[in-house]
């Protein structure tokens, strides 16, 4: 996210503008500072601290390493066009990646990427089938980089007898694993209408155990300024 996605500055789709024309499809690439492993059957057969991450358009970063630091016959092994003399590697080729001794289950971690969870009085409601599952403006709004702020609630302000726990799981680098929850009314049910996050990363704890939806799949009104 952040540099190459969402509404960032390298995306198609920047929320603001350079003061001189920026040719499309630029890619920045730069050190890496971390200790980066990949596991195979519980063998360690990458271990480099001589990383680059690559940032191309419309894509989450990248590793690309040297080529000297990736065992030969390592499956989908390709030369990184953006960085002569490193390789880049497939995340499905390694069981398990890690970056100094902190598992990373998706893509690497950002170092543009930032999440702010910021207590404000804008209101958020919530309806669901004629149901009203949130009026309140008891909010935390969640500005995480290049992406839309976004509302949560504490699970006092949801009527919460109307959702019941989905097996829909989801998991983000720097919020941590989402559960899902489906609106049950009069016999309607509206699949993964609100998740949350139980036990957040760090820099999202703020939000622990607090609700937000899918405005696709229910009626969401808030006060938020509109993207422009």
């Amino acid at each position: 996210m952040s540099l190459t996605t969402g509404r960032g500055p390298l995306s198609r789709n920047r929320a603001g503008r350079f003061t001189r024309p920026v040719p499309d499809g630029v890619v920045y690439v730069e050190p890496f500072p971390r200790r980066v492993r990949a596991i195979v059957g519980g063998t360690t057969l990458i271990d480099s601290e001589r990383v680059l991450l690559v940032h191309r358009p419309g894509c989450p970063p990248a590793y690309a390493f040297p080529a000297a630091d990736v065992p030969a016959g390592l499956a989908g092994v390709a030369p990184d066009p953006d960085a002569p003399g490193h390789v880049s590697v497939p995340r499905e080729s390694a069981d398990a990646w890690f970056e100094e001794d902190q598992q990373v289950f998706t893509y690497p971690r950002n170092p543009y990427h930032r999440v702010d969870c910021v207590p404000t009085s804008r209101r958020l409601r919530v309806e669901v089938a004629g149901a009203v599952l949130v009026d309140t403006t008891a909010t935390t709004g969640v500005y995480e980089t290049a992406l839309a702020p976004r509302l949560y609630v504490p699970p006092a302000a949801v009527r919460t007898d109307l959702l019941t726990p989905s097996p829909t799981t989801s998991f983000c680098s720097y919020k941590g694993t989402a559960s899902y929850w489906h609106a049950v009314v009069d016999g309607v049910i509206v699949e993964d209408v609100a998740w949350s996050y139980e036990e957040p990363q760090p820099e999202s704890i703020p939000i622990g155990g607090f609700l937000a939806f899918d405005e696709q799949r229910a009626t969401v009104t808030t006060d938020l300024p509109q993207e422009r």
